[in-house]
Parts: C-alpha cells; sequence; structure tokens
C-alpha cells in the first residue's frame, strides 16, 4: 500500500519530456519533487506562476512565492509570474498537457467530485472547473477508500460534481486505474495489496484482464 508520497511518485512517471503540467492542491503537489531529472517540465499553478520546481526545505522558503494551494514553492531558471487571466488562457486554450488532480470521488465514468461536500463551508469551485472542462489529459491523485473505509471509486458520485466524463487514469494508494467506457480498469497493485483487496475497496465497475503487476516505483 502507498502513502502520498508513493502516489505522487508513481504518477511522476506518467509526466513526460517537454509537458505542460497542472498540478491541482493535495497529493499532486508533490509530484514535481519526482519527475525523472532526465526530462525537461514546466509545472504550471493556476494562481500565476510557470516553471514551478520542487518545495523549499526548511529555512529556504519565500513568503512570496506560493502555489494555489499557498504553500511555499520554488522556481526554476526562466520560470514566470503572470495574472490569472493570463492563466486561465492557457488552461482554456488547452495549452497544458497534463493535469493532475486530487478528489473526494471520482466515478467509473470518469466522472469527478473534488470542490465541495453539503453542509461544509467552501470559499469557491476555485479553478476545478475550468481545469477539468478544458483538459484533455486528466490524472486523479486520491485514497481509495475515506476514513470509514469507504470506497471513493464510485458507480456514480454522490457530491456535487466538478466536471463529468473527463477524467482519464486514477492512481491510489491501493492501484493503477484507467477510466473506460465499462468501468475502472485495474492496470497495476500498489506493492503488498492484492487484486482481491482492491476489488473490495471498489464499488465502481472494476475490470481484470490477466495478470496484474506490481507497481514500479
Amino acid at each position: 500500500m502507498l502513502d502520498k508520497t508513493g502516489i505522487a511518485k508513481r504518477i511522476a512517471q506518467e509526466v513526460q519530456d517537454g509537458y505542460y503540467v497542472n498540478l491541482g492542491i493535495g497529493i499532486p503537489t508533490l509530484v514535481a519533487n519526482y519527475v525523472r531529472n532526465d526530462i525537461e517540465v514546466e509545472f504550471q499553478s493556476e494562481n500565476g506562476v510557470l516553471g514551478m520546481g520542487p518545495f523549499p526545505f526548511e529555512g529556504e522558503e519565500d513568503a512570496d512565492i506560493i502555489n494555489a494551494g499557498k504553500q511555499t514553492i520554488t522556481t526554476l531558471p526562466g520560470a514566470s509570474f503572470f495574472d490569472s487571466a493570463t492563466s486561465f488562457a492557457m488552461i482554456r486554450g488547452q495549452h497544458v498537457d497534463l493535469t493532475i488532480l486530487g478528489a473526494m470521488e471520482v466515478a467509473e465514468n470518469g466522472d469527478i467530485a473534488n470542490w465541495k461536500i453539503p453542509g461544509k463551508m467552501v470559499k469557491g469551485m476555485g479553478g476545478a472547473m475550468d481545469l477539468v472542462a478544458s483538459a484533455e489529459n486528466i490524472i486523479v491523485a486520491m485514497m481509495h477508500t475515506n476514513r470509514a473505509g469507504e470506497s471513493k471509486l464510485l458507480k456514480k458520485c454522490s457530491l456535487p460534481l466538478t466536471g463529468v466524463g473527463c477524467v482519464k487514469k486514477v492512481v491510489t494508494n491501493l492501484a493503477v486505474l484507467e477510466v473506460t467506457d465499462k468501468g475502472f480498469k485495474l492496470l497495476e497493485r500498489a506493492p503488498g495489496v492484492s487484486v482481491e483487496d482492491i476489488q473490495n475497496a471498489t464499488e465502481g465497475t472494476l475490470i481484470i484482464e490477466g495478470n496484474i503487476p506490481e507497481m514500479n516505483l
């Protein structure tokens, strides 16, 4: 079973040379720390940063340089800063190759719910709606179940939707799954996790074909 760092490491394997990548709040922000050194990637944050680097070491933080989650970040040589209009022009203009988001729920048809729990105070949807409406390649980083042990990979989302039919792949603490028109296709297992464990933790339709390998981290 993976922790949050393990999920980020596995998703980092999906990042290809030359990609422009948007990192959402939460686990996705860790991905920048684990991208291979032999490729060039531009990480974009919707608050107006292109060229984000890894998180700063303790004592080296600059409070003026933050990501969309208000975490202090570093920037790489050649990084740029710009206003929200330019940032969302990049997103809405589909100039981002890969979007990595957290989620509270994902449905077997690719629907995502990641912005609101009814009855809880939220500041607003933020940029999530723009990201899921515009991106063609969305990977979700999330825990497979909630704290009560209930599946977060569902037949149908119960929370207010952020986007419809947009998620392509999900990486959880238990598995890597591809969203298909028939449900969640199991691609890889986390170390020490059995196919049965994943079946028991998945409410949505789970497609299992052949021998499912363990993740190579």
